[in-house]
């Protein structure tokens, strides 16, 4: 496969990708972590380790593109273990907690608009054109989205009229980004039409 064919072996173990397996690794360990816990500060072990996962995010990119260390394995292994951690998060809430109708939305809404983003990314990649890395609205999407999801799980007796407000905030920024991804692909579906048509022409 082509894109198989660009990665390097030594890509494997630049820092920035061992910075992305060790979010890979987060993942199992906050969910078993915040599934079993009962006490307050159980829950804010949980969000530590979710505020890690931040963190290992925000190194990893910022040492691949300060140091010039941005590879093709990272460009692909990064925003997957993005979207594991997302929808880890939702899903350990939907199961843990009374108030999932406004939860279920969210997932439901966050997996349409993953599933979009990969379908249309295939789509261009065939034709021959990609996203160039996230748009700012899709990172402040993702950052209002880990600000809710930490203050859910670190403070699991929220009231539930606060938790849907917040859950509802979220859900209108990832509406607003997937609206706004929507747009991009849209354009550059029709870039591509434009090209095609001037060449048979």
């Amino acid at each position: 496969m082509k894109v198989l064919a660009k990665f390097n072996k030594k890509d494997l173990w630049t820092i920035p990708n061992i910075l992305c397996y060790i979010r890979f690794l987060l993942i199992p360990i906050f969910v078993v972590k915040y599934l079993k816990a009962e006490e307050a500060g159980e829950y804010l072990q949980a969000a530590v380790i979710v505020l890690a996962s931040g963190l290992t995010d925000f190194l990893d990119g910022f040492i691949a593109r300060t140091f010039d260390m941005i590879t093709e394995l990272g460009k692909l292994i990064d925003p997957i273990a993005d979207k594991l951690t997302q929808a880890a998060l939702i899903f350990v809430l939907v199961i843990k907690f009374e108030w999932t109708a406004s939860l279920l939305l969210l997932f439901i809404l966050f997996f349409a608009m993953q599933l979009f983003l990969l379908v249309a990314g295939l789509v261009m990649l065939k034709k021959g054109k990609r996203l160039d890395g996230s748009k700012w609205f899709g990172k402040v999407s993702t950052t209002v989205f880990y600000a809710v999801m930490l203050v859910l799980i670190a403070f699991p007796s929220i009231g539930s009229h606060i938790a849907n407000i917040l859950v509802f905030v979220c859900g209108a920024f990832l509406a607003l980004s997937f609206a706004l991804y929507v747009r991009e692909y849209f354009m550059m579906y029709h870039e591509i039409k434009e090209e095609e048509s001037i060449e048979i022409s």
